[in-house]
């Protein structure tokens, strides 16, 4: 009896598909610049996570060798209340040989309930290896059965190797551009970030990564009567002001601060979830506790080398899987 063919098809869940956060894009640029150098022979075509999949992506996904899904906190404890995976009841029976690609927890959570647990086994590759973004992700997988998985940190981040990090500078710059999150907001810690910032630096930016993040900082402050410069909420309009030169960046967007240190940016990141937090612990990602902003003007004078611990072995472990298929 011969073997069935490959297929040649790669079913790849792209977070940033309708989605209203520029961090998805972030991430999937990441993801996409690691997968080119892997799958070269297969075709992959992106599926949306924010919306169901859909009658055409269900019949991609079924003609597809695996799935790969790739560096969001995509996972959650309890699906029936809280699913950023919005696939659709169709959908289930379909959804086999998922690889997760840097792929982190919702937030911190109890032990994920049985229906969860049953869909993540079910739907969550048995032949591959799994990529989480953070040792909290691991041990909630690990507790439900799930042991093919390790911890090789978000794919945004896997090129922050040490010639790299290298190259950021150690000292304060003359400009910051800043971000807040409009789905985390706390209004005391907002408004004494912007008052750190004006005392620090001579030009202020403010880059809007989420659809609410203007809106809320107009309820901060008077926007027009400020000199803070805000940006275009584009990718583009970010990357620019970046590779401007002679700028920092803090703020309470994690994946902004990550695509200021891919650009050699001097970053400080400010902690409003987990997400941040397990990064830091695991890999010495610059990031401070909400708590500590009083303090931030202290904080930014002091020179510091960025030191990201890139977990190289299990990124190259995971890698090394997709050489042969």
């Amino acid at each position: 009896m011969t073997s069935t063919p490959p297929r040649n098809l790669v079913a790849l869940f792209d977070t940033s598909v309708a989605s209203e956060n520029v961090g998805d894009f972030i991430i999937m640029d990441a993801v996409n610049l690691e997968l080119s150098g892997l799958l070269t022979r297969h075709q992959t075509i992106t599926l949306p996570t924010h919306d169901s999949i859909g009658k055409v992506g269900r019949n991609i996904v079924q003609r597809s060798d695996f799935s790969v899904i790739g560096g969001t906190n995509i996972l959650s404890s309890h699906l029936r209340q809280y699913r950023q995976w919005k696939f659709g009841a169709l959908d289930i029976p379909l959804l086999r040989d998922v690889v997760l690609m840097g792929v982190g927890w919702w937030q911190y959570q109890d032990k994920p309930d049985w229906l969860s647990a049953l869909f993540y086994r079910k739907a969550l590759s048995r032949r591959h290896l799994h990529s989480v973004r953070d040792s909290y992700a691991e041990e909630k997988l690990r507790s439900i059965g799930i042991e093919n998985v390790i911890n090789t940190g978000c794919p945004t981040m896997w090129r922050l190797d040490p010639d790299h990090c290298r190259a950021i500078p150690l000292g304060k710059a003359a400009q910051v551009v800043f971000t807040i999150t409009d789905y985390k907001p706390n209004l005391d810690r907002d408004r004494a970030l912007i008052r750190q910032l004006t005392a620090s630096y001579q030009t202020i930016f403010f880059w809007p990564q989420g659809s609410g993040d203007l809106r809320y900082l107009a309820s901060l402050i008077d926007v027009h009567a400020s000199n803070i410069k805000v940006l275009s909420p584009s990718l583009a309009s970010f990357n620019g002001v970046l590779d401007g030169g002679n700028i920092d960046y803090v703020g309470t967007r994690l994946h902004a601060g990550i695509r200021a240190l891919q650009r050699r940016v001097r970053a400080m990141i400010i902690s409003v979830d987990n997400r941040a937090t397990e990064k830091q612990r695991d890999f010495g990602l610059p990031v401070i506790e909400g708590d500590q902003v009083g303090i931030l003007a202290d904080i930014l004078k002091q020179e510091r080398a960025t030191a990201v611990r890139l977990p190289q072995e299990e990124i190259a472990r995971w890698k090394q899987q997709f050489k042969s298929v």
